[in-house]
């Protein structure tokens, strides 16, 4: 099987509203109509509701209740209504997927986008915004799997879950390639910024690449510290294993390793969108 064969399959593919697209694409913009922005999530009913229902939720602790997009951007400003945006349309371009735990998935995907975007905003060059968007569709490539290809991702997680191998040499075996390889691809031909598709690309082996990417070792340890969370580790054992290489690639000062609890205990406050 090639990739392009799964992106042939258009009518399985994730259905990510034009808006959010538009959004993401306008990420390295400094001159990006954002009002333009707004006033198209306004006129996307389902877009809008969903964000203005997280907005009232506890978790903002507005001190009034906000019902429309133009207020939700005074009450909590334009960078924050653009991860709102960005999250719930991403998380609602699929409404089922066979053998993967929609609510799950999204879960983990929301917390690994709040630790990268906490790490970028650590004393790194890459901004936050995208490095947020990196850590929510990290793993576009294997829901575009389960999409398209729904026995086979089946069969490389009974693979991985006995044989005890690497998600992506199992994806290679069955496949020919990785499901980070066809997260590229996909993002690549959705046209957005070059630099997301190589973070997908990259973020799970970022030291076999000749120019690893800043923004894939910002997921990396989203990754790393969202899996110590849910596992229950110690900050002692996170600090143990944290990857200060992979640090150093992120631009990370080596001050982070005395922040990482605070990492640890991080939440996304986006769980109401999945």
């Amino acid at each position: 099987m090639e990739i392009r064969e799964l992106l042939k399959q258009t009518d399985k593919l994730p259905n990510v509203p034009d808006v959010v697209r538009q959004l993401i694409q306008q990420l390295n913009n400094p001159a990006a109509d954002y009002g333009e922005i707004a006033d198209k999530v306004s006129n996307d009913q389902t877009l809008s509701l969903k964000i203005l229902r997280l907005v009232n939720s506890a978790h903002f602790g507005l001190s009034r209740k906000v019902s429309s997009i133009d207020q939700a951007v005074v009450m909590l400003g334009m960078v924050r209504l653009k991860t709102l945006v960005i999250a719930s349309g991403i998380a609602g371009s699929v409404k089922e997927v066979e053998g993967l735990d929609l609510k799950k998935f999204w879960s983990e995907s929301f917390h690994v986008a709040a630790l990268a975007k906490w790490f970028a905003e650590r004393g790194t060059d890459v901004d936050p915004d995208i490095a947020f968007t990196a850590g929510l569709i990290h793993n576009i490539g294997r829901l575009l799997l389960h999409l398209a290809q729904p026995k086979q991702a089946q069969a490389i997680q009974a693979q991985v879950e006995a044989s005890n191998c690497s998600r992506s040499d199992a994806e290679v075996d069955q496949l020919g390639f990785s499901s980070s390889e066809a997260g590229k691809a996909l993002l690549d031909m959705w046209r957005f910024p070059k630099e997301l598709g190589e973070a997908v690309l990259q973020h799970k082996d970022i030291t076999r690449f000749d120019a690893p990417s800043p923004l894939a070792a910002l997921v990396n340890l989203a990754c790393v510290v969202q899996s110590a969370n849910q596992n229950g580790d110690s900050i002692d054992l996170l600090r143990e294993n944290f990857p200060t290489e992979i640090a150093k690639i992120a631009g990370l000062p080596t001050e982070i390793f005395d922040s990482l609890e605070e990492a640890l205990h991080l939440e996304s406050g986006l769980e109401g969108i999945a």
